[in-house]
């Protein structure tokens, strides 16, 4: 190519490229609305009762927010601002899974989709209480659940527990244990603050927990058939004001979304 037909070449690219930038910023603003995210969790709940139907497994997906601490003592000190995943999880066999009856893991091969930073998925199950939104165990517990398909493909309420690929109840990665996991999706506290093994904590920690006296929102529950979206400055600005969950509850819940038993997606309160 002569240097004429090679600026020109270029001067194309860069012309396209200047056209296709707005398209690209309209498109990514897109999913930072509600419609946004709620267009991502029905193409989510699609792809889990299909796979639930395909694998005769109990399939479902695992709405959580990154561990993203370094404290072993402390995982939940940034769960606030920690942006949050949709997981796909599949139940396995107890022989798999140390024993558990209701565990489930991580579905190998696909990757955890992140939800944009603005907004967060929340369950209202179970929050009745009047008490301030600071207790960062109740914050954990509440953008922590799961939607899960039977593998008749309609859906169910399965207890679940989650736990690495490897079925090690709370493994540690120190030097010499025999209790290890590799798992990059679930893991252990140890693990994910120390080693950096693992994205999101596994579900070996119950709320009210006098043995350890640990309170990290993360224990056995069923799995949930509503959710709502909310808009993260928003929960932001009630934390740090200390507002009540009845009160900023109270202004979610005729927002709430409903799973569709039979079609898995999501349908309107009103």
């Amino acid at each position: 190519m002569t240097l004429i037909e090679m600026t020109l070449v270029i001067g194309t690219m860069a012309l396209l490229m200047g056209f296709a930038v707005p398209v690209v910023r309209s498109l990514m603003k897109s999913f930072q609305t509600e419609n946004g995210v709620r267009s991502m969790i029905d193409a989510a709940l699609s792809s889990a009762r299909a796979m639930a139907m395909s694998q005769q497994k109990y399939v479902g997906v695992r709405f959580q927010k990154l561990c993203t601490s370094e404290d072993p003592l402390d995982p939940l000190k940034t769960v606030l601002d920690a942006p949050q995943y949709m997981i796909f999880i599949v139940h396995d066999e107890p022989k798999n899974m140390g024993g558990l009856a209701n565990g489930f893991r991580a579905v190998e091969g696909l990757e955890p989709m992140k939800l944009p930073d603005t907004m967060g998925v929340i369950d209202l199950t179970g929050i009745t209480s009047d008490a301030a939104i600071d207790e960062l165990s109740e914050l954990s517990d509440a953008t922590t659940f799961s939607v899960v398909f039977a593998p008749s493909g309609k859906l169910a309420v399965h207890e679940v527990r989650v736990r690495n690929r490897n079925g090690v109840y709370r493994p540690n990665n120190t030097a010499g244990s025999t209790q290890t996991s590799t798992d990059d999706i679930f893991n252990s506290v140890d693990n994910i603050c120390r080693y950096k093994q693992g994205m999101f904590l596994q579900d070996d920690y119950s709320r009210r927990n006098s043995t350890d006296n640990v309170e990290f929102g993360l224990g056995k529950e069923d799995s949930r058939t509503s959710l709502v979206i909310y808009e993260l400055p928003l929960l932001r600005a009630a934390y740090g004001a200390r507002t009540p969950w009845s009160t900023y509850l109270g202004k979610l819940t005729n927002e709430t979304l409903y799973v569709s038993p039979y079609a898995g997606n999501l349908i309107s309160s009103h």
